[in-house]
């Protein structure tokens, strides 16, 4: 299919303009187009009608350039007859505000619009294939599945540097949660403060409210605002109702977590010594998080491929005062819960028992008493899985992990 990529830079509309010219020249094969001093509406005519996909990514770029450009687009778009266009960007804002809202001049004009999430763990393997799963659950605890850190993680490794250098001063994961978050927020040292307050595992209001020291009603503001950027998700407990003082947060990108928890606040040791102190211990603590997050998406695939006792059609942390439960799955239909606790450590056969039996006290006060319930674990690794499998326990590790991706079924 003939198409036509354009890259807005953030310049001038002018120089963007005058490139966006070139390109049409190139893709017609007709190097008078650049010549000529063509407006963007005159460029489109050129290109309606030839089939050609245009594709101009950065969308956001053009707008912060001249906010008028939407209103631009607009007549352009209702004069064109028969014309594929494909607006991109990475400013989730912008793009919600002044190109999908209500008051934007080309609302109600899109034909699909695609919010493109992060990649599942499991799509790791085909970019480390030499990996083994322990390591991938450490990349993955710093990229999330982001296709541009992946690649720069996969780069630095390739060219001999360990994971704990990947992330040093002048690279690209140093300072990219910084340049991202504030081409999107006002304030950031406020955000900053309640980013950090979450990535360190404060993720209920008051505890926000006493990390960072400001005002609840600016904390509740400031989330609020996060949340529109999907930068913080609210959640509350699998199962429940949805009441306010309930509710958990937590941010939504692993990378982000990862850089409030260990870069920025220790840029000043990075930037006097390359490293951080005590960066492994504290490294495998953090992925005790990051293993719960695989583990659902781990479930997930299982639901999907039928291999757990029901189909679920929800699953999420449950808690309760000081309890909590890792992974809780249920199908309310049929009235069948799944109990899951996940740990990133290797079990011995009694530890693992300690643990399940833990599980079953835990899930009586749930108060989800009718109906089949199950219990489960997922772990780095586990010693018997057989006979605990045996006695009706839903048992898991990074060994079955292999045996899933390799499965007909897949991932």
């Amino acid at each position: 299919m003939r198409h036509l990529y354009f890259f807005a830079e953030e310049t001038l509309e002018e120089e963007n303009l005058r490139a966006f010219r070139s390109s049409v020249a190139r893709v017609l094969k007709n190097s008078l187009i650049e010549k000529a001093e063509l407006s963007w509406e005159e460029l489109f005519k050129l290109l309606d009608g030839s089939g050609v996909v245009i594709i101009i990514d950065e969308f956001p770029n053009l707008i912060k350039s001249n906010r008028a450009i939407v209103s631009k687009f607009q007549k352009i778009w209702e004069g064109l007859k028969d014309i594929k266009l494909v607006l991109t960007g990475s400013s989730i804002s912008v793009m919600e505000s002044h190109v999908l809202g209500y008051k934007s001049p080309l609302y109600g004009r899109r034909t699909l619009s695609i919010k493109l999430g992060p990649l599942g763990f499991f799509h790791l393997r085909g970019f480390f294939p030499e990996k083994d799963w322990r390591e991938l659950v450490r990349i993955y605890g710093i990229t999330d599945g982001i296709p541009a850190y992946i690649r720069e993680v996969q780069f630095r490794l390739r060219a001999g540097e360990k994971l704990e250098e990947v992330f040093q001063p002048n690279k690209l994961l140093f300072d990219e949660a910084e340049f991202l978050l504030k081409t999107e927020l006002r304030e950031p040292a406020r955000y900053f403060s309640i980013l950090k307050a979450i990535a360190f595992g404060k993720t209920k209001f008051g505890e926000i409210v006493s990390f960072t020291g400001l005002p609840s009603s600016t904390v509740s503001q400031y989330l609020s605002n996060l949340q529109t950027l999907h930068i913080v998700e609210e959640r509350y407990p699998v199962g429940e109702p949805e009441r306010r003082r309930n509710a958990r947060y937590y941010l939504s990108d692993l990378y982000f977590t990862f850089w409030f928890r260990f870069v920025y606040p220790n840029r000043s040791q990075l930037f006097d010594f390359g490293y951080i102190e005590n960066f492994e211990e504290e490294y495998n603590c953090y992925l005790g998080l990051v293993f719960e997050k695989i583990a659902e998406q781990f479930l997930r695939e299982l639901n999907k491929a039928g291999k757990l006792p029901f189909r679920f059609t929800k699953i999420g942390r449950w808690w309760h005062r000081n309890e909590e439960i890792d992974l809780l799955a249920l199908n309310e239909r049929e009235k069948k819960a799944l109990f899951v606790e996940v740990k990133w450590k290797d079990l011995s056969l009694r530890e693992a028992k300690g643990v399940l039996r833990d599980l079953e006290r835990k899930a009586r006060l749930t108060g989800l008493e009718d109906g089949e319930r199950f219990y489960g674990m997922v772990a780095k690794g586990i010693k018997g899985k057989e006979e605990l499998r045996a006695e009706g326990w839903f048992v898991w590790d990074l060994a079955d992990f292999e045996r899933l991706i390799s499965s007909e079924s897949g991932v």
